[in-house]
């Protein structure tokens, strides 16, 4: 006999499978007829319904950003402008960036006190040139990003360049995997940077790679500009 768990799950992918079948429509969509596209459109509607009413568990995500491309840190403040617009509160750590005031943080300083940002870096290694000094940093910034993972006041804590740090040698994958743990059932934690451990996006609940295509910095000596980079 199944269980309950198998059940489930054999009729959520049913349900993928149904969904990814009838397709999204449009204008590309094969039917010659008005009538039998509203018919498609229909089913594929019972079936996103189904598929909505499947989902009503809730849990704090794990959230990761990585890869080459440009928009990591991007995608989680985007997370962070929806959070605070919910009226709820989010605590910003970055670690490795500082030594600047990023446009990002004089706009969601309008907040007030639903967002905490803190830059305890000074800069990339080449511009620090100073391993201990940079160790030092990263540790204060790991303690401060402590306080609010084991915070409940806040919905969504974002350890921005974290990924980095670890890359460093400045935290360890087990360090920041059990800091993570930590935090309240429904607390969101959103990590970026590239070349993200293999063992954090395991535990990961939501991961996004962003792919390098084109970047005006490299390919057309364009510097970083306002708005843009920072």
């Amino acid at each position: 006999m199944e269980s309950s768990n198998s059940t489930y799950d054999n009729t959520t992918q049913n349900l993928e499978l149904s969904a990814s079948k009838l397709g999204i429509g449009g204008h590309s969509s094969p039917e010659k007829d008005e009538d039998s596209y509203k018919k498609r459109m229909q089913k594929r509607k019972e079936v996103q319904q189904e598929r909505l009413l499947k989902r009503s568990n809730e849990k704090g995500l794990i959230i990761v950003f990585t890869g080459l491309g440009k928009g990591k840190t991007t995608a989680a403040l985007g997370i962070a402008l929806r959070t605070l617009g919910h009226k709820k509160n989010v605590a910003i750590i970055q670690f490795i960036k500082g030594g600047w005031v990023p446009g990002e943080a004089k706009a969601l300083n309008l907040f007030g006190e639903s967002l905490k940002w803190h830059s305890l870096g000074e800069g990339f290694t080449w511009e620090t040139q100073n391993r201990e000094r940079d160790k030092e940093l990263v540790s204060k910034a790991w303690t401060k990003a402590l306080s609010y993972l084991r915070d409940q006041d806040y919905k969504v804590v974002i350890l921005d360049e974290v990924n980095i740090a670890i890359k460093l040698g400045y935290l360890s994958t087990d360090q920041v995997l059990n800091g993570i743990k930590s935090r309240p059932s429904l607390t969101h934690v959103v990590l970026t940077g590239r070349g993200a451990p293999d063992e954090i996006i395991d535990q990961a609940d939501l991961v996004t790679e962003m792919k390098l295509i084109h970047h005006p910095f490299k390919e057309q000596d364009i510097k970083a500009q306002e708005g843009i980079e920072f």
